[in-house]
């Protein structure tokens, strides 16, 4: 038999590039991202409160698009396998990027961190009546999600007023909610 055609180094090839095929997808497998566009331009004359309830609404679309992905269900999966996140203990955060797109105002970014302890899981598990661990995983993913989509907001919303008074959002306002997840070391 030939060096190219011995089963074993064939199989190990294979092997390998799974392997490397996983290493490349566990990044991408940690995080749930929604997307929201407001192409709809406010009126010259709207006052900035109703300013401001335009710009958290399309957070708000962004964050139940984000809510609502099949990447949320992905990251509850992980909570189920017994070697993604050990003793299903994570943290992560929740972040908010309002890009005002017909400005050359830089994008506001808002950051929030999270940590999800077996406690938390186990008092979802009362709440919801179910050992899947899955469900309750989503459960506990769509509260972190939702508490730090509204802490980043908070963080961020001195530069939004900031981006008003530059009149920054008198155009189109991209949104991006992102959660990531990642085992607690």
């Amino acid at each position: 038999m030939g060096l190219r055609t011995n089963p074993d180094r064939i199989l190990d090839n294979i092997d390998r590039q799974r392997s490397r095929e996983d290493e490349d997808q566990a990044g991408q497998d940690r995080q749930a991202v929604g997307r929201d566009l407001e192409t709809e331009i406010p009126d010259i004359d709207a006052t900035t409160p109703e300013r401001m309830r335009r710009i958290f609404r399309v957070v708000e679309r962004g964050y139940t698009k984000a809510a609502s992905s099949i990447e949320l269900g992905k990251l509850a999966s992980h909570f189920r396998a017994v070697g993604d996140i050990p003793d299903h203990h994570a943290r992560g955060d929740v972040s908010i990027s309002i890009q005002y797109i017909d400005s050359p105002r830089s994008d506001d970014v808002g950051i929030a961190p999270f940590e999800i302890f077996p406690d938390l899981l186990v008092e979802m598990k009362k709440e919801t009546k179910t050992s899947r661990p899955d469900v309750n995983a989503l459960k506990v993913l769509r509260l972190k999600m939702r508490d730090g989509v509204m802490a980043a907001y908070k963080k961020v919303e001195p530069r939004i007023r900031d981006a008003l008074r530059d009149r920054a959002d008198m155009g189109h306002i991209a949104v991006q909610v992102t959660m990531d997840v990642r085992p607690a070391s």
